[in-house]
């Protein structure tokens, strides 16, 4: 039989603490000699508390299990504790906030629809469509395109790709011949289906012989300039089968059939005008069309005038035999630009009209050579590519040339004697300068070379030749040539002994220039057979 455990003493400590427990009547205060055993209680249970939980006994079966009573050792320091807490008051303990949980992201939206649904294929049994991606994708991108079609008439849209397409084209395979289908396409992402892109017209199943092509006259791809009170007549071919559907357009709005005649054939569509006016001017656009098919061409139409006369004029200024005059541009121009200006004066003793400046293309002028003593007044036209303005703007002030005698004129019996002002005369001479250097060559024995420079300088430098620093004077051997300052030594079937250092010098009063190249002469060696 295993040795029954000790029983464990309660010390002073722990009786004190159920002591506490209990509810006790209010005792006189002890006196401080008793509080020296309680002091000592600690000691006491010391033996207790040393006792290694490993050196307990284990259980026996049927016996009650000893373990229960550590559990009052374990709440000895939790009652120390609590004294202390009771003869003071307890601060209340800060209660933390259970943390907030974190904001969902905001759900995923849609794109916004494709853009540009048009037609680019079409036969008997299938349709190619293209199209480009929508203007809004957002965060959540795109994750493709899902085609639709619907028969004309019908309720019900079929898919037509199983898969969603990344590609921004698809054929629609497998149709029947004969169906005139709606269809559609839309984006898809995480957020859903974007608002559909709808062709706006149906589109029938069938083969095109030709499809509608607009061949517009090389005449007619710039623009087009007709005089006011002209007739029109333009003839714009065109191809395709069946039939296609020709309309017209002017500046993005519909013709106006009392101005405007348009003759539709086969082949072909004429617009005629029978007398043209300056409000028929504009942007017109031919558009052929066969089902979903078209084809569109624009030509230009500027109906010209005569422009207007200038808006004002004025005289600026009057000295000497001068007047200085200024104009304003025309109000009306003619519908096309203004080229140039002319300028009139007459003399009020006459009242004749001379041109003294034609196609001026500035907006102020000065008059001279205008007679003294004498008044005059001047007008101005406008001038356009179709010709001068029926009427002209006139100064309303008169310029008088007065008699007054200047400082540099001296009266003389004979009459008026213009003294000219003295002007400084330029220095223009100017040391030799050569603007073209001599070049090293190389030379065939019995070929005739040469050399060649250019010089500059006031007064005209004359020109020598040395070869090896040796002046070459008049060797008939040697060609030399002096041409608006193109200096050449020409060297006439040279031997091997002609080569060197050649060098052209050029002098005058101001100076002296040299220039120096090295000449090689080569001997042609034939080989051996």
């Amino acid at each position: 039989m295993p040795a029954k455990p000790a029983p464990i003493k309660k010390s002073p400590a722990k009786k004190a603490a159920a002591k506490e427990e209990k509810p006790a009547e209010p005792a006189p205060e002890a006196p401080p000699a008793e509080a020296a055993p309680a002091e000592a209680a600690p000691a006491e249970a010391a033996p207790a508390e040393a006792v290694p939980a490993e050196a307990a006994p284990a259980p026996v079966e049927g016996e009650a299990a000893p373990a229960a009573e550590p559990a009052p050792a374990a709440e000895e320091p939790a009652a120390e504790a609590d004294a202390p807490a009771e003869a003071a008051p307890a601060e209340a303990a800060p209660v933390e906030e259970p943390p907030k949980p974190p904001t969902p992201p905001p759900p995923p939206e849609p794109t916004s629809a494709p853009l540009n649904l048009t037609v680019e294929d079409v036969n008997a049994t299938s349709v190619t469509l293209k199209w480009q991606q929508p203007e809004t994708i957002g965060d959540s991108g795109l994750d493709g395109y899902t085609v639709e079609y619907c028969k004309e008439g019908a309720a019900e849209w079929v898919v037509a790709n199983a898969e969603l397409t990344v590609a921004t084209k698809l054929v629609v395979a497998g149709l029947t011949t004969g169906d005139v289908l709606n269809m559609r396409v839309v984006a898809v992402n995480p957020g859903g289906r974007s608002e559909p892109a709808v062709l706006a017209e149906a589109v029938p199943v069938r083969d095109l012989v030709e499809r509608p092509k607009v061949r517009l006259p090389r005449s007619l791809r710039t623009r087009y300039v007709r005089k006011v009170g002209a007739q029109i007549n333009l003839v714009i071919p065109f191809l395709g089968k069946p039939k296609p559907v020709v309309s017209w357009t002017k500046d993005g709005e519909p013709l106006d059939t009392k101005r405007v005649g348009i003759r539709n054939s086969d082949r072909d569509s004429i617009l005629f005008i029978r007398t043209s006016e300056r409000e028929d001017s504009g942007v017109y656009e031919i558009t052929v069309k066969i089902d979903s098919f078209l084809d569109k061409a624009s030509l230009t139409l500027q109906i010209v005038d005569l422009p207007g006369p200038p808006a004002s004029v004025k005289l600026v200024d009057t000295w000497g035999f001068n007047a200085a005059l200024e104009w304003t541009p025309p109000k009306d121009s003619g519908n096309t630009e203004i080229t140039g200006y002319n300028v009139q004066k007459a003399d009020k003793k006459t009242g004749e009209w001379f041109t003294v400046l034609e196609n001026y293309h500035r907006l102020n002028a000065t008059i001279s050579d205008l007679i003294m003593g004498n008044s005059y007044n001047f007008r101005v036209f406008s001038v356009n590519k179709v010709g001068v303005s029926e009427k002209s703007v006139t100064t309303k002030e008169v310029a008088t040339i007065q008699k007054t005698v200047p400082t540099e004129v001296v009266p003389c019996r004979a009459g008026i004697v213009y003294t000219p002002p003295e002007y400084q005369e330029h220095d223009f001479s100017e040391v030799p300068k050569f603007t073209a250097p001599l070049i090293d060559r190389a030379a065939t024995v019995g070929y005739t070379t040469k050399l060649l420079c250019a010089v500059r300088g006031c007064p005209k430098p004359k020109i020598e030749w040395l070869k090896n620093q040796m002046v070459i004077g008049d060797d008939p051997k040697y060609r030399q040539l002096s041409n608006l300052g193109v200096c050449s030594l020409e060297i006439r079937k040279p031997c091997s002994f002609d080569g060197g250092v050649y060098t052209c010098r050029a002098k005058n009063d101001n100076g002296v220039a040299t220039v120096s190249c090295k000449l090689e002469v080569k001997q042609v060696i034939i080989p051996e057979k």
